[in-house]
């Protein structure tokens, strides 16, 4: 989606303004694909497995709050037209994983984290440093996240009850798409990150997991 019309200031806020209410609001976001969980047989949980179900996916549902602020963050101040398109194809396949999150979460009675908002603004801050570090750096930046996630999300298998099958279906998509993600930005040119950029992400990452668990 090149951006061919000139807009003004105010229009392009209000379109950020709009991206974060549909990554931030329970239910605004809409998928392309329906979840990977609805194939699924809902087996009994007690209620200590719902709880840890619920605290699990509400850290991956921020998570895909925070890869939709990286990427509009990334987009607003990418150099190249084609690396801009990237950001925004790859910000739909995410929107499909918040979907999925939230609505795995009513299927717990359970709730999104309240600090969504607070992590969206730290991570469009973040993304559009990256952009403005240039198209090499925001790429690998793209990549380094993604790794990262896949290998929370494979933690996450670990720790999900045996028998819940709907949320493991879920992240087992969502490892490949975000696999997919990370292999694409490398391949389109993503510099690998200094090891201290690394280290920053995963001490962000693990805030991020201890606060949204509970709150």
């Amino acid at each position: 989606m090149s951006d061919k019309l000139n807009h003004t200031l105010l229009d392009k806020c209000l379109v950020q303004l709009d991206q974060a209410l549909r990554a931030c609001v329970p239910g605004a976001s809409q998928p392309q694909r329906s979840s990977p969980g609805q194939s699924q047989t809902e087996n009994e949980l007690s209620n200590t497995e719902k709880k840890l179900i619920s605290g699990l996916m509400r850290i991956n549902h921020t998570g895909e709050v925070c890869a939709q602020a990286l990427y509009a963050g990334q987009a607003a101040t990418a150099k190249l037209a084609e690396v801009r398109d990237s950001m925004h194809e790859a910000a739909k396949e995410e929107t499909d994983h918040l979907a999925w999150c939230d609505e795995r979460l009513e299927q717990m009675e359970s709730r999104p984290s309240f600090l969504n908002p607070i992590w969206y603004g730290l991570s469009f801050g973040m993304g559009a440093i990256a952009g403005l570090a240039g198209d090499k750096w925001s790429l690998g930046f793209v990549a380094e996240t993604e790794k990262q996630v896949c290998e929370h999300l494979e933690e996450h298998l670990k720790k999900l009850p045996i028998q819940d099958k709907k949320s493991r279906a879920i992240l087992k998509q969502m490892i490949h798409d975000e696999k997919q993600h990370g292999e694409q930005a490398q391949a389109a040119g993503g510099a690998e990150l200094p090891h201290i950029a690394k280290e920053a992400m995963v001490l962000l990452a693990k805030v991020m997991k201890k606060t949204t668990y509970h709150i």
